[in-house]
C-alpha cells in the first residue's frame, strides 16, 4: 500500500458550543436597551418636573403681579402728600459736578418690564366668564318661571275668589243667588270651640303684621290645624253629608280677634237623594173578570 499524503480532516464543533455565546451576546444587548430606555424616561420624567417647576413659578409671580396692581388701584391717594407744600430751598454751596471719566459709561436703569401674562390664566379668566352668564342667563330663566306660576296662582286664586264676600253687602248678594248657606261668626283668641254651621272653631294665634292667623277645626269629632291663614284666603272643609265642600273666609283680623263668615250648600246629600228619586206609582191588582 501506498502512502498517502493527504491531511486528515478536522472534525466540526457541535452547535451546542455555539448556544452560550449567542444567549450571553442576547443578553448584553437587552439589558444594553433597557437600560437606555430607563435612562431616557429618566431624562424625560426631570424635564418635565423642571417644566412644571418653571410654569408653578410664573403663574405665582403672575398672581403677584396681579395682587400688588390691584392693591394700587385700590389704596387712595395720601391728602398730606399730594398738598403738602415743598420745604424752601436753603442756601447751600453748589458741590462741585463730578465729570464721569470719559472712557467709563454711567450706568442707565433699565425700565422694568412686567413678566409675560401666562395665556392659561387668561383661559382661566375665560371659564370664569362663561360660568358667570350660564348663572345668570339661568337665575333670568327660574325668576321668569316663577313670575309666570305666581300670575297662574294669581288668576285661579281670582277664579276661586269670585264667590269671596269681603264685605257684609257682598255676603248679602252672596245670600241673595240662595246656592249656599251662610254663617257670620266673631271669634275670640280661646281654647274653647264655638259652634259655626256643622263645624267648632278656636281661634289659637292672631298676627296683625302679616295679617294671618292659626285656627283649629273641629269637623265630625276630628280636631283639625290651619296654620298661617292669610286674610281673604278661603279655607275648604269636607263633611261627609256635604255634596261640596264647606267654605272659611275671614275678612277682618284685629288683636287676638277675627271676623268672618262660613258657608256651606244648602242641601244636603241626603237631602238631595230623597227629592232626586221620584216615588213611583203603587200597582193596583187587576179586576177579575
Amino acid at each position: 500500500m501506498q502512502p498517502t499524503d493527504e491531511a486528515p480532516r478536522r472534525e466540526k464543533p457541535p452547535l451546542s458550543h455555539w448556544a452560550l455565546p449567542i444567549a450571553v451576546a442576547v443578553l448584553f444587548c437587552t439589558t444594553a436597551v433597557s437600560l437606555a430606555f430607563l435612562a431616557r424616561e429618566r431624562r424625560q420624567a426631570k424635564d418635565l418636573t423642571a417644566a412644571n417647576q418653571a410654569l408653578s413659578t410664573s403663574l405665582g409671580q403672575v398672581q403677584q403681579q396681579l395682587q400688588s396692581l390691584t392693591a394700587r388701584l385700590n389704596t387712595p391717594p395720601n391728602p398730606a402728600e399730594t398738598t403738602a407744600p415743598p420745604a424752601p430751598a436753603q442756601a447751600q454751596t453748589p458741590a462741585p459736578i463730578e465729570r464721569p471719566h470719559p472712557m467709563v459709561r454711567p450706568h442707565v436703569a433699565k425700565p422694568h418690564r412686567p413678566a409675560p401674562a401666562d395665556p392659561r390664566w387668561k383661559m382661566m379668566q375665560d371659564q370664569l366668564s362663561d360660568q358667570e352668564k350660564a348663572i345668570a342667563s339661568t337665575r333670568e330663566e327660574v325668576a321668569k318661571a316663577r313670575q309666570d306660576l305666581e300670575g297662574q296662582l294669581t288668576s285661579t286664586h281670582d277664579e276661586l275668589s269670585g264667590s269671596i264676600a269681603r264685605t257684609h253687602d257682598e255676603l248679602v248678594a252672596l245670600e241673595k243667588r240662595g246656592e249656599r248657606t251662610y254663617f257670620e261668626f266673631q271669634l275670640d283668641r280661646s281654647k274653647q270651640f264655638q259652634r259655626v254651621g256643622p263645624v267648632g272653631l278656636s281661634l289659637r294665634k292672631v298676627d296683625t303684621k302679616h295679617r294671618s292667623f292659626n285656627l283649629a277645626l273641629m269637623v265630625e269629632d276630628q280636631e283639625l290645624q290651619k296654620k298661617s291663614v292669610n286674610l281673604y284666603e278661603p279655607v275648604w272643609i269636607t263633611v261627609s253629608d256635604r255634596p261640596q265642600p264647606v267654605e272659611l273666609v275671614v275678612n277682618e283680623i284685629h288683636k287676638d280677634q277675627i271676623k268672618g263668615y262660613l258657608s256651606e250648600p244648602k242641601y244636603k246629600k241626603s237631602e238631595l237623594a230623597s227629592t232626586s228619586a221620584p216615588e213611583r206609582p203603587k200597582l193596583q191588582p187587576a179586576q177579575q173578570q
